[in-house]
């Protein structure tokens, strides 16, 4: 019996200095793991937009973006007195899609706007461009990536700001 409580006394000191140091820990822990919680809540609305279903649009609008950026550089360098007008666009899109590819992978709300906004000018572009080259073909001696709506790219170019912009509405809800 003696033994016992001598067990139990130096349980208790040293369960008060366990808790002690417990308590300690756990709000150290506490006040870490929110930090690093909020930094993460952070960190996720600021890629979120390249995330899931957003990984897609953010490789599509990266092909696209070399695809059309190179067929304007070499265009516009090589054949420049062909088809200036179709050439420029083709580089205006290329710019347009550079700029929604940056926006997705830098995430956030601000990001997040700008893309919509592109999005928005890339279908009005598209739209534009793809009318008129149906109602005046000659206007474009060459192919654009927006022309015939995108015809040339599996009409891709007409579906992609739509997807981009449903996307980006339902990141802003998520």
């Amino acid at each position: 019996m003696a033994e016992s409580r001598e067990a139990s006394m130096t349980e208790d000191p040293a369960a008060g200095k366990a808790t002690g140091k417990t308590t300690g820990k756990a709000t150290g822990k506490a006040t870490g793991k929110a930090g690093k919680t909020a930094g993460k809540a952070e960190s996720a609305a600021r890629t979120g937009l390249g995330q899931g279903p957003g990984r897609l649009l953010v490789m599509l609008y990266g092909v696209f973006t070399v695809a059309a950026a190179s067929r304007s550089i070499y265009q516009l360098i090589a054949q420049y007195q062909e088809a200036p007008l179709a050439y420029i666009l083709s580089a205006v899109s290329a710019a347009v899609y550079a700029f929604i590819t940056v926006s997705l992978v830098r995430g956030g709300e601000g990001a997040r706007k700008a893309a919509i906004v592109c999005c928005a000018l890339e279908l009005l572009g598209v739209l534009t461009v793809g009318t008129w080259t149906l109602a005046d073909p000659s206007a474009f001696p060459d192919q654009t990536v927006w022309s015939d709506y995108g015809m040339g790219y599996l009409f891709i170019p007409i579906f992609l700001p739509v997807t981009g912009l449903l996307w980006l509405r339902k990141a802003r809800r998520g």
